[in-house]
């Protein structure tokens, strides 16, 4: 991992990517995706995460996310070792036309190092960018939610089920509640309660 993205403050905001080994289009099927939604609503409930935007794409996701518990780097490895458990499970019981193949590169990922036995299903890293600005945080909102259009999947981003751009536009109902920071664009002077978890 680069040291320019380690999470030095376990009590701020940050900008997270974790991606599947070998870019496998692993979301490109529903059932998997719903045990993403399903951990991350989890562990809102549970575990003290603060979820402001997410996108699931077809091999990796995006998060903006906090602990309300000051232990972000557990959090995250929590939800990628569960997520990572639950999906191979999954892949090995449920009707897969890929099975073989996936596991396949899952299970050559583990021969570089002896950090997993059998699968790896995540990489290594989670590319950790410190939320240090309401603007920052906005200019990944952004790119989190444009990642559907210029993938070429839907032509506005709040049509995207697997994405948090439905809350922020509540023009469709979301998969997800995730906790709306109010725009910059729209009410910069106004105070945010919201501006707690940023500052």
């Amino acid at each position: 991992m680069k040291e320019g993205y380690i999470i030095r403050d376990q009590s701020k905001a940050h900008f997270i990517t974790a991606t599947v080994v070998d870019w496998v289009d692993v979301f490109t099927r529903q059932i998997y995706c719903d045990v993403i939604i399903d951990c991350l609503d989890y562990c809102i409930k549970n575990k003290g995460m603060v979820l402001f935007g997410y996108v699931i794409m077809s091999n990796h996701i995006h998060m903006i996310v906090q602990s309300e518990k000051d232990q972000l780097s557990d959090l995250v490895r929590d939800f990628k070792k569960f997520t990572a458990k639950n999906i191979l499970s999954k892949i090995q019981t449920e009707p897969e036309s890929r099975r073989e193949w996936m596991l396949e590169r899952f299970a050559l990922a583990t021969k570089t190092h002896n950090r997993n036995k059998n699968y790896q299903f995540w990489q290594y890293g989670n590319h950790a960018e410190e939320i240090y600005s309401h603007k920052f945080m906005w200019s990944k909102l952004d790119y989190i939610h444009l990642n559907p259009i210029r993938s070429g999947i839907v032509r506005k981003s709040s049509e995207y089920k697997y994405s948090s751009a439905s809350n922020y536009s509540e023009e469709i109902d979301s998969v997800l509640p995730v906790t709306l920071i109010s725009n910059p664009v729209v009410d910069v002077l106004q105070p945010s309660t919201i501006l707690k978890y940023i500052k």
